[in-house]
């Protein structure tokens, strides 16, 4: 009992922690540069607008109502919930470690913090059972999709993040083109859109891949290669949902 409610208070402290850091890391800002004026300077195609990144308030709005969720006293023996341990603690360890190697350009380091988060995102996605266990409403809304938005967006932004520690290093592609490259990597990001779409039926997360792809598509609109190729391809994720939701639909006609 000690232990479940000490992860509830641990998780609940983690994510405050989280968003004060986010919030301090450009207000301040830290190393006197904010996030986004550090991603301008890398010449890379896989980064969205400006405006995508305002996802970031829905997702620690999200992980607020979790964290207040999960510390529920009638939360404190589900065992979906137990099964998570420390591992969103972790993943916000890993959130700040990300931004403090960001902002002082730590950049190769900034990989490694990248892909912890992500790993840790999806071992709690696996443990929540998303997509799979049959759960309540309030599971569903307050646990399942709160992680499904961030793990979404994660996924996009390790792939961000990749292209510009590769072009920190001056990488030159094999010979292929930046403008290819982006394109394999938004045909990549569909595939896995659609792989947790027809797995999963996770339409948040696909929702999450239509925006960046749509937001990469504006941003770099003047080069038609990028943005034509952004388009296409959340228009077929988009196509993804649809499907996806119409199976799921299928699904609940036929256990009733």
């Amino acid at each position: 009992m000690k232990k479940d409610t000490l992860r509830q208070v641990v998780n609940v402290l983690a994510v405050l922690v989280t968003i004060a850091i986010n919030g301090l890391a450009n207000a301040l800002p830290l190393n006197g540069q904010t996030t986004g004026e550090i991603s301008d300077r890398f010449q890379v195609y896989f980064v969205p607008a400006g405006y995508v990144f305002s996802i970031w308030g829905l997702i620690y709005l999200a992980l607020v109502a979790f964290a207040v969720y999960q510390a529920l006293p009638a939360q404190r023996d589900n065992p979906r919930l137990r099964r998570i341990g420390t591992l969103f603690a972790l993943s916000c360890l890993a959130n700040v470690a990300w931004l403090f190697l960001w902002h002082y350009e730590v950049f190769p380091l900034t990989l490694v913090a990248m892909v912890a988060l992500l790993l840790s995102l999806i071992a709690i996605y696996l443990r929540l059972e998303i997509g799979r266990a049959h759960v309540s409403a309030a599971e569903k809304w307050l646990a399942h999709v709160p992680f499904s938005i961030y793990l979404g967006w994660v996924t996009v932004a390790t792939i961000a993040n990749v292209t510009s520690v590769l072009d920190y290093a001056n990488w030159g592609g094999w010979g292929i083109r930046p403008e290819a490259w982006t394109v394999i990597m938004l045909v990549a990001g569909t595939a896995i859109a659609a792989a947790v779409g027809f797995t999963r039926r996770d339409v948040a997360t696909m929702l999450v891949i239509v925006w960046a792809f749509v937001g990469i598509a504006v941003k770099h609109a003047g080069t038609p290669v990028v943005a034509t190729a952004a388009w296409v391809t959340a228009a077929v994720v988009a196509a993804a949902i649809i499907a996806v939701s119409a199976l799921s639909v299928r699904s609940a006609r036929r256990s009733l």
